[in-house]
Parts: C-alpha cells; structure tokens; sequence
C-alpha cells in the first residue's frame, strides 16, 4: 500500500510533463478518489513537476532497485 511520503517509480512515460517510465517521485498527497499527487525533483532538491497520477501510473519502489540519473531540459 502506498501512503504519503513514500518513493514511487513511475510506470509510463508522461511527456507532456517532461516524465519518463522510471522516473522517481515522492508522494505528497493521497487523493479521496483513488490516486496520488507526485512530487518529482531534480537530484539537487528543484521541483521539476507535482502531478495528479492514477494508482496505475505509480508503483513502490523494489527491494532490489538502484536509481538512475538523467538530465532534464
């Protein structure tokens, strides 16, 4: 179960958000009806996007999983 404050890994590529399948987000709110509002920020602590997700798009992070880092435009 994914509560507030929890890592998520995001499950698609969201382009019109500058998101990609993969990215790391931290979960600022959990919606009434079913959903999640993402916080994603740069690797230096910069807010990039906070975005209203459906339980799909989002997962919690594995056991085993390392990041990845990425520039953004």
């Amino acid at each position: 179960m994914i509560k507030e404050l929890d890592t998520v890994v995001l499950t698609e590529d969201l382009p019109e958000h500058g998101l990609k399948r993969g990215d790391v987000g931290t979960v600022v709110l959990i919606h009434a009806a079913a959903g999640y509002e993402v916080e994603f920020m740069t690797l230096d602590g910069q807010t990039l996007r906070v975005v209203s997700l459906f339980p799909h798009q989002v997962r919690p992070v594995g056991r085993r999983e390392i990041a990845q880092a990425r520039a953004v435009a």
